[in-house]
């Protein structure tokens, strides 16, 4: 009866030690004296073998010791194998207010630490102390807060508003407003915070973990600019934010692993009626018939989709106008699939075909396109180089963000015909499945009769014609050499030019690589394949080779 007593005793006493502490379960903290080390609480309570109260938290870094579990036994479940731990209350942070917040950054004196950043080595490696120039203005600036339009209050440690009516009066010109890597949860807050700044445009919200309930974030008008790149979302939770942001035009959304987009009563995203941009980056989306839910979003101009799995694109040709069934919105209602976009990026994922680039030709306004980093642009994996890009995309203005000038586009165009017209020569049927814009290309280019020869009987034949090519040594072990300019015939292989540069540049005892140095491309295109002719490489007249040597 005793040993009974002794027990409620204990546990009366651990429940009023975890009320003591001042945590709550999920809610956002931080090291004491480390603002950038955020977890979330998972854990209140005693650990067997351990005295006293612990808090178990799940890092954001994955910075921890364990899963939640130990000695085993399990306390609570962390994301990762290693990224829970047990902490003591008194060495975590539950945050200052936003005002305080404020006050720290814009009215605080420098740390001991930031000056001692500040100097120089004198010529006996003495510390001499550096003073900015003007560093006294800036900060007598920076203190008025009311003249503030833009504030910058990342990962300060900011959990809540504060003293409520305040903020407007501190700060009543405030337009920008960076709350990146804070321990903001609660949409109320972000809200709270929002209607108070009536002029503010523009808000980040990056690696603040936002709860499930947008509910209560109230109707943002001025919000123009958001922020919520790393904020753990789901779209069914952006489907609910939309009603509160009318007016936004910009929407970064990178780094949540989104991998589907689910639409409340639609086929389509409907609502966001000024989007402009949006940026899904770095997330998880595999299939393209996902990213056509966005197709009616009828004002977008640039969508962000680097860093994803995606492996194939197509154009929604039968869109919304012929799918109505399951779809609330009229057919008057509808309108081109990504009618006004100007602006894909899709690099870095793992698109392979061909069909998947020339789908991007019936977007119609589409005319900046990143595809680098896709297997479908790797030419050392078989990949096509930027020549054939240009001339399969017939309205790209900047590809892979380089602009396609009117002269590499007519270049690139004339050498994509002489590469097919080589690889093709009998089967025209093929060449229009393949080649989709092969036939258009040579009636631009006034070549519609042109066949390949090997014939030399005439300059103008485009299998026999003399190329002037720049050859310019770059191998480390080479010497300077001047960059030759020789006439070579377009049937001359990789191989053989490999023979005549050893001779052209005496380079008997040097094992040759050889490079096409393109115009607007990043990298030099590997010449691997010495059996092949500069001809069906598509290099054209006044291209530039690059002689390195294989490395040892």
């Amino acid at each position: 009866m005793q040993k009974s007593s002794e027990k409620l005793v204990d546990e009366s006493k651990s429940n009023e030690e975890k009320q003591e502490i001042g945590f709550r379960m999920n809610q956002r903290v931080h090291t004491v004296g480390d603002t950038r080390r955020i977890g979330t609480v998972k854990y209140i309570g005693n650990v067997e073998g351990y005295s006293g109260i612990w808090v178990g938290i799940d890092w954001d870094n994955g910075d921890g010791k364990h899963n939640g579990s130990l000695n085993g036994v399990s306390y609570f479940e962390a994301k990762d194998d290693k990224s829970g731990s047990f902490v003591r209350p008194q060495n975590l942070s539950h945050g200052i207010s936003f005002l305080q917040a404020l006050e720290l950054r814009y009215k605080g004196d420098s740390t001991k630490e930031e000056e001692d950043e500040m100097y120089v080595l004198s010529a006996r490696n003495n510390r001499v102390a550096v003073e900015l120039v003007g560093k006294s203005k800036v900060q007598d600036k920076l203190s008025r807060l009311e003249d503030l339009v833009g504030a910058s209050l990342s990962y300060l440690g900011v959990s809540s508003v504060g003293s409520r009516g305040q903020i407007n009066a501190v700060v009543p010109n405030l337009k920008e407003l960076d709350l990146t890597g804070n321990l903001l949860s609660e949409w109320k807050d972000v809200g709270a915070i929002c209607e108070e700044l009536q002029v503010l445009e523009v808000l980040s919200l990056t690696h603040n973990y936002m709860a499930h309930d947008v509910n209560q974030l109230p109707v943002l008008k001025n919000i123009h600019v958001l922020v919520l790149n790393n904020c753990c979302l789901t779209w069914t939770q952006i489907e609910v934010l939309k009603q509160s942001l009318p007016s936004v035009e910009e929407l970064h959304l990178m780094g949540n692993k989104l991998k589907e987009i689910v639409t409340a009563s639609s086929n389509y995203v409907r609502g966001f009626d000024s989007l402009r941009i949006l940026n899904l980056e770095d997330n998880c989306f595999e299939a393209w018939n996902e990213i056509v839910k966005l197709s009616q979003l009828r004002r977008l101009e640039q969508l962000h989709l680097n860093k994803n799995n995606l492996n194939n694109i197509f154009y929604p040709e039968c869109g919304p106008k012929f799918d109505l069934v399951n779809d609330s919105e009229p057919a008057e209602k509808c309108f081109s699939p990504f009618g006004t976009l100007n602006c894909l990026l899709i690099g870095r994922n793992n698109i392979t075909d061909l069909a998947s680039v020339d789908s991007l030709n019936y977007f119609l306004n589409l005319t900046d396109i990143r595809l680098s980093e896709n297997p479908i642009t790797d030419t050392g994996k078989g990949g096509i180089p930027r020549f054939m890009l240009i001339a399969r995309l017939a309205k790209v203005e900047i590809l892979n963000g380089s602009e396609v000038r009117i002269r590499e586009r007519k270049e690139s165009e004339i050498r994509y015909i002489r590469f097919v017209m080589t690889k093709m020569q009998d089967e025209p049927e093929e060449i229009k499945q393949l080649h989709p814009r092969f036939n258009e290309l040579k009636k631009m280019h006034g070549i519609e009769d042109e066949k390949p020869s090997t014939e030399t009987a005439g300059p103008r034949k485009m299998s026999s014609g003399l190329l002037s090519i720049t050859l310019t040594c770059v191998g480390a072990s080479m010497g300077e050499k001047k960059p030759l300019t020789k006439k070579l015939p377009a049937t001359s292989t990789i191989g053989k030019l490999k023979v005549l540069c050893e001779s052209f540049f005496q380079l008997k005892s040097i094992k040759l690589k050889l490079f096409l140095q393109e115009e607007g491309s990043p990298l030099p295109m590997l010449l691997d394949n010495e059996m092949a002719s500069l001809m069906e490489l598509g290099i054209g007249n006044g291209s530039t080779i690059l002689v390195d040597e294989e490395e040892t």
